[in-house]
């Protein structure tokens, strides 16, 4: 069930919604059950054969998180033991599942240089979501083990990590952002200020996903699917194709995070902030600090700083950094063009890092720079968007060639790829989106509210027409968008 179909928005939405609160009013350990159990069932529809293991993966690290909190008679020594067994755990479904046959396939590629049978691959289905549930939870045994953690409850921590707004495609969770939040009645009872701006902001991304993602979606399929199939591509249509893939990531990932903070403000929780306009960066580190913001915290929190962060010198420092893209990338899919792409990014943010030490040694940079800083930024993002998409190292490269002009002019190649981007609708929803990416305020700001007119405030009069103006925009934004339902369009994230 896609967040962006007909049964998500017209029966399931609508049904759990007013079940929470009606249950809510009465009982607000029931509402949270019941929630739970919504979207168990949200999870189900997607894959029940996989449910069982998230059923199991619920039941262990609970019962491990009871084991590592810090209690009288408990030795620091044993804790320390059991988090590395739960760790080791977690660690090891996620890495038969999604890893196994990657890993089998890189073994079969040496082996068959030495003319040595292949090893079987498993062929074992990926669980959906098991990226996410799984280092959410890992990040809770952790700070069970620290003694971070207060709250036992078994339906709060059910409802914690099946959450339906965030557990297929995030946003990686904290406890400490959820817990309090099921723990206060106030969050069951309606909130009518908090629903209507949550579907306005569910809006907004809907309309992200529907009209700009899947439109950039479409040219960039045909692009990087034809040369995957042997077409040359030439330097007009590597550009337009890699700026179709860098607008379809960026507005299908702030869309689904939109999507996801509106439904659950519905619900009158707030989720993180895990989207903040990542193509106005001006550096590698700022784009870091705007782009799945969830993720790159938990990388930092939980990997980073372990490794060592940078307290044991500045060449540790650098590799610790790029060992945590490395396998930041590795997280993201089971291929070695994801490997590569989190390995780009750590070479980037390392000589991000080293200009700031050594060249700009703390100065302030001019403002006059911001163009040059974006252009160099925002060309570093495009250039690791494309071994990111890619379905291998060779298309990658073939492309690569494209955009530095090295594949020549062949005629038919740049016909075929540069006639469906001089359609107008290419062009204007490319020129829509660059001015959203640009221009535009992110839809839930660092205060979480859709973007407003502060001088407004001051007048009540004309505050009133510009609510009763956003309000009819959003209106007429989910017409629009719920026109496009109907096609099977799942989110880029969903894969991974």
């Amino acid at each position: 069930m896609l967040f962006n179909s007909y049964a998500f928005i017209f029966a399931f939405f609508p049904i759990v919604l007013l079940g929470f609160f009606l249950i809510g009013w009465r009982n607000t350990r029931a509402a949270a059950g019941f929630l739970g159990l919504a979207s168990l069932f949200f999870y189900g529809y997607w894959s029940l054969e996989a449910l069982p293991l998230l059923l199991a993966s619920i039941c262990w690290n609970y019962w491990f998180g009871l084991q590592l909190t810090p209690q009288e008679g408990r030795s620091d020594k044993g804790r320390k033991r059991m988090l590395i067994a739960a760790l080791v755990l977690n660690l090891s479904v996620l890495g038969v599942f999604k890893y196994a046959d990657f890993f089998i396939n890189s073994v079969n590629f040496g082996l068959s240089s030495a003319h040595i049978e292949p090893l079987p691959l498993l062929h074992w289905i990926l669980p959906i979501g098991i990226s996410f549930y799984t280092f959410t939870q890992i990040a809770f045994l952790v700070d069970c083990w620290q003694g971070k953690v207060r709250e036992r409850s078994f339906v709060h921590y059910v409802l914690f990590v099946t959450y339906f707004p965030h557990l297929i495609a995030g946003p990686v969770l904290h406890h400490a952002q959820m817990m309090p939040q099921f723990a206060n009645p106030a969050t069951y009872r309606v909130n009518p200020d908090k629903v209507a701006l949550g579907l306005a902001i569910f809006s907004f991304g809907l309309a992200k996903k529907l009209l700009i993602a899947d439109k950039m979606g479409e040219y960039a399929d045909m692009f990087f699917n034809g040369v995957a199939g042997g077409t040359i591509p030439t330097v007009v249509s590597s550009w337009f194709g890699v700026l179709a893939y860098t607008l379809q990531i960026y507005f299908d990932f702030s869309g689904y995070s939109d999507m996801a903070v509106g439904l659950s403000l519905c619900f009158g929780i707030w989720l993180p902030l895990n989207f903040n306009s990542p193509y106005k960066s001006t550096s590698i580190i700022d784009f870091w600090r705007r782009w799945h913001i969830s993720l790159s915290t938990f990388l930092r929190d939980y990997l980073y700083i372990p490794l060592g962060g940078n307290r044991k010198g500045e060449a540790r420092r650098y590799i610790n950094l790029f060992l945590t893209m490395l396998l930041g990338g590795l997280w993201h899919g089971a291929a070695w063009t994801f490997v590569v792409w989190g390995a780009l990014h750590g070479f980037y943010l390392t000589i991000n890092h080293l200009w700031n030490q050594f060249v700009r040694k703390g100065a302030k940079p001019s403002r006059w720079t911001v163009p040059l800083r974006w252009a160099i930024t925002f060309l570093c993002v495009m250039v690791a968007w494309v071994v990111f998409r890619a379905d291998s190292m060779t298309t990658a490269v073939h492309i690569y060639k494209g955009m530095l002009g090295l594949n020549g002019a062949s005629l038919s190649a740049f016909a075929e790829f540069s006639i469906p981007y001089r359609k107008p609708e290419f062009f204007q929803t490319l020129l829509l989106g660059m001015v959203i990416c640009l221009a535009l305020p992110p839809t839930i700001s660092l205060q979480r509210w859709v973007p407003s007119v502060p001088r407004l405030a001051a007048r009540p009069q004309l505050s009133a027409a510009a609510t009763i103006g956003m309000a009819a925009f959003t209106v007429v934004l989910m017409g629009l968008s719920i026109s496009k339902l109907g096609t099977y369009s799942p989110f880029l994230y969903f894969q991974f």
